[in-house]
């Protein structure tokens, strides 16, 4: 294989789908593109085995879903048939699995692990082993997950790289409210107050419910995109509250960007693992005003009274007034939106990250283990 062409592997145990999967596989179609081949192996189960299906990728099912030896032995029996420069784990469950089914061959090659979220790391042997000797390098979604790792885990620092989430910053952008909301059934003159996200405990959606009960404003509607475990839970709070007939559940979402152009406020009330998500950079792409948290990096793209409104996790009180101040005031969404757009098209572009990505695959690949 020549010294620019790869092959790169990339492992993904959840069955979840979010920014995360998302992420893979926004990447992987940009080293596509670069020439680059690309498998991805996954969990037969899992939602983004037919998503890479249909973007043309090379998708691969092996139960590796779980920590077990069933998933340990199918992965070392196909990777004892495949050639890979390269191999970036995802999750917690398929790093492990690669890094003992590469020792258990007696093979090396260079593994990159991404860390997407700001779940702690547990403090062991086995644990440091993995990301420090059977890990090439890793690579956070944001500066403030690498800092944890140094300041917390005592990694060094010359083997872990923060590449942000990159946004397709021509396709998130901002659109004609009143066309959208007519495409989308949506009431076209109500406040519409939005979410987009997976429907997780973690992701705040209950504390936004409460916030937007507390709201003196009869004609704002709160449009919920995403679905999850939490949703039967999530309905029922709506209608505890009797907000039901004016809290809007749409599901998941092929293209969301109509959903977004579609709101006038955009909250991300998230309280645990996140990075830097990606519905939040692509509201903020969408010139949308924003309510969020300092988790994780999301402060990397949400800069409090810059680009958005930060507010304490878990706080729906708080939340409410800044919902308030947003209602209130047209000129400060309006200056937050655009600023917001223009801090993440330069920080937060597709095209960085792919670059980016693709710098640290081949150093990997040479050999480096910096």
């Amino acid at each position: 294989m020549s010294s620019h062409a790869l092959h790169i592997i990339h492992t993904e145990a959840s069955c979840g789908w979010g920014g995360q999967e998302l992420r893979i596989l926004s990447e992987c179609e940009g080293m596509m593109a670069r020439g680059h081949r690309i498998t991805l192996v996954c969990a037969p189960q899992s939602r983004i085995l037919p998503e890479a299906q249909k973007r043309g990728m090379r998708a691969v099912a092996l139960p590796i879903g779980r920590k077990n030896l069933r998933g340990l032995f199918a992965l070392r029996g196909w990777l004892k048939g495949e050639e890979a420069d390269v191999i970036n784990t995802h999750s917690s469950t398929d790093a492990w699995l690669v890094a003992l089914a590469l020792k258990s061959l007696g093979r090396t090659t260079p593994t990159l692990r991404t860390r997407h979220i700001s779940a702690p790391i547990p403090h062991n042997r086995a644990t440091r082993w993995l990301y420090t000797r059977a890990t090439t390098h890793i690579v956070t979604t944001g500066e403030k997950l690498r800092d944890t790792l140094i300041r917390d885990n005592r990694y060094p620092a010359q083997r872990i790289t923060s590449v942000p989430t990159g946004i397709d910053t021509t396709r998130f952008c901002p659109g004609d409210v009143r066309a959208a909301r007519a495409a989308l059934g949506l009431p076209e003159e109500a406040l519409i107050i939005g979410i987009v996200a997976t429907l997780r405990s973690w992701k705040g959606h209950r504390y936004l419910l409460e916030a937007f009960a507390q709201l003196a404003q009869p004609t704002a509607t709160l449009l919920v995109v995403g679905d999850g475990p939490q949703r039967e839970a999530l309905e029922a709070q709506a209608a505890e509250l009797k907000i039901a007939d004016r809290v809007h559940f749409a599901g998941n979402q092929a293209d969301v960007v109509p959903w977004l152009q579609a709101m006038d406020i955009f909250v991300l009330p998230s309280y645990a693992n996140e990075g830097v998500p990606q519905a939040l950079l692509q509201a903020l792409l969408c010139g949308l005003p924003a309510i969020t948290t300092d988790v994780g990096s999301i402060t990397e793209a949400a800069i409090d009274q810059r680009t958005a409104l930060l507010v304490p996790a878990q706080n729906a009180a708080t939340l409410a007034a800044k919902l308030k101040t947003l209602i209130e005031q047209p000129l400060l969404r309006q200056t937050l939106g655009h600023a917001a757009r223009a801090h993440v098209a330069e920080h937060f572009s597709r095209e960085g990250m792919i670059c980016r990505m693709e710098t640290l695959f081949h150093a990997a690949a040479k050999g480096g283990r910096g």
